[in-house]
């Protein structure tokens, strides 16, 4: 996933629970007084106080309190923190039951829950108020005035909370100079380098040229790096870092060649044991969701409950994908057709499980027969990939990898229904084609929850 994003999440995580490990202990201090001591430690209260922990920073994370993309707003905010600890309270409470022995004490949880509610609103707004100030942010500089450097200050814009500031574009031209290319403007040529760094205190600058022969300042790029002391990147692994995924009309296939994949045939290995574990799993688990399931499509349309269809899978190879029926049964007599965001072929009950990903939970046996792994590009259709093909570069790529239940493009991008949602979810699948690790199926498994239990995709 996009490392710079993750990294600060990570120290975030970790400092927060640093907040709500103190709470906990302020909480055993005022309930128990001097006794406090002997209830953390004797009665084993530090690891209760790191089991509350986990539960909150679990319920935090599937309120999307660490995407500080989706938190614009004050009130936002505080309905989400209030969701979050609501439903850790649940959570505890069901734990509490279930394990009697876990309870920290009569009357801690709830001072533990009001001292947190109280603590965490706090601190998040003091932590929003620095992520939205520019005293704060990078400060950025895009070398470059063309369609790659427009399409990355857009990008940066739409993410403020990201911690960037743009403060211009350098370019060749000097008539360009002054000229406002989408919001920041053009704020001096390639030859004045070094003192528009100086001159603006940039943190950082992103080389964003399309076509860098006999166009790159190599000496003051070598300067502004080292006597200067401003991080330089391209703008590639910067652009992908920021949004997740690849863009296809700036892509070489060096960048895939030439990325990292010295542990791939061991992963690879490793996550065909993991694809069956977790099948195996969810099939114990989703059982009596897809018999509700199952009894819902019964009742509500006439016809089979299961739906069988012909995808790309691995180098092409074709395979029959198992899933709930979402549609009626004669919702493709007149051929393959895309669907609609409000398709009437759809049915009530297919509308929900579409949205929720449920009925793609019979594909757990395609992951059985090897056809498919757990996290893995979505397979398309025989009839759609040729036609994909013709239009989107680099579409045939994503045959590269085994397909999966849930992948990258699908946490980051709703459905699609369109060419161009077809090209964008394939920015996300290349993304993780160059990037797949034990880490990044992680991080989708995660997001794959927020998203069937919330219905919310990150960005």
């Amino acid at each position: 996933m996009r490392a710079k994003h993750w990294k600060r999440t990570f120290l975030l995580m970790l400092f927060e629970s640093g907040l709500i490990y103190v709470c906990g202990l302020a909480a055993l201090f005022i309930r128990f007084g001097s006794d406090a001591n002997e209830e953390l430690i004797g009665d084993y209260g530090w690891l209760k106080l790191i089991v509350a922990l986990l539960v909150v920073q679990c319920a935090f994370y599937l309120f999307d309190l660490y995407d500080f993309s989706m938190i614009r707003r004050l009130s936002i905010l505080a309905l989400r923190i209030v969701q979050a600890l609501g439903l850790a309270a649940i959570v505890l409470a069901a734990l509490f039951y279930a394990l009697p022995f876990m309870l920290l004490g009569r009357g801690v949880v709830f001072v533990h829950f009001l001292l947190m509610l109280t603590v965490m609103s706090g601190w998040r707004l003091i932590a929003r108020w620095m992520l939205r100030s520019s005293r704060f942010a990078e400060k950025v500089l895009i070398l470059g005035t063309d369609s790659q450097a427009v399409e990355l200050a857009r990008e940066l814009l739409q993410r403020r909370e990201a911690g960037f500031e743009i403060i211009g574009f350098i370019g060749h031209d000097p008539e360009l100079v002054g000229q406002s290319l989408i919001n920041p403007s053009v704020v001096g040529v390639m030859d004045d380098l070094e003192a528009l760094v100086r001159q603006h205190n940039a943190d950082r600058v992103i080389v964003a040229l399309s076509d860098r022969r006999g166009k790159l300042p190599l000496d003051p790029l070598l300067n502004v790096k080292w006597r200067e002391e401003v991080t330089v990147e391209d703008w590639a692994p910067f652009y992908e870092g920021l949004t997740g995924k690849v863009s296809t009309e700036q892509l070489q296939l060096s960048q895939l060649i030439f990325s990292d994949s010295r542990s791939l045939r061991s992963y690879r290995r490793l996550r065909r044991v993991a694809d069956v574990m977790i099948a195996g799993i969810g099939l114990l688990i989703t059982w009596p969701l897809m018999l509700l399931t199952a009894l819902a499509i019964k009742l509500e349309s006439k016809g089979p409950i299961f739906y069988s269809q012909d995808r790309v899978g691995l180098h092409d190879r074709p395979f029959r994908i198992i899933k709930f029926r979402s549609m009626r049964t004669d919702a493709e007599k007149h051929g393959a057709v895309w669907a609609s965001k409000n398709d009437p072929r759809v049915t009530r009950i297919g509308r929900l499980i579409r949205k929720t990903r449920i009925d793609e939970l019979p594909q757990f046996l395609n992951v059985f027969r090897g056809e498919m792994g757990i996290v893995g590009p979505r397979p398309e259709r025989p009839q759609f990939v040729e036609q994909l093909e013709q239009v989107i570069p680099y579409y045939s790529q994503r045959h590269l990898v085994k397909p999966g239940i849930t992948g990258w493009a699908q946490v980051r991008y709703p459905y699609g229904a369109s060419v161009e949602d077809a090209r964008m979810k394939h920015q996300y699948d290349l993304y993780y084609i160059k990037n797949q690790s034990p880490l990044l199926d992680v991080i989708v498994l995660f997001e794959t929850l927020r998203v069937v239990f919330f219905g919310r995709f990150g960005q």
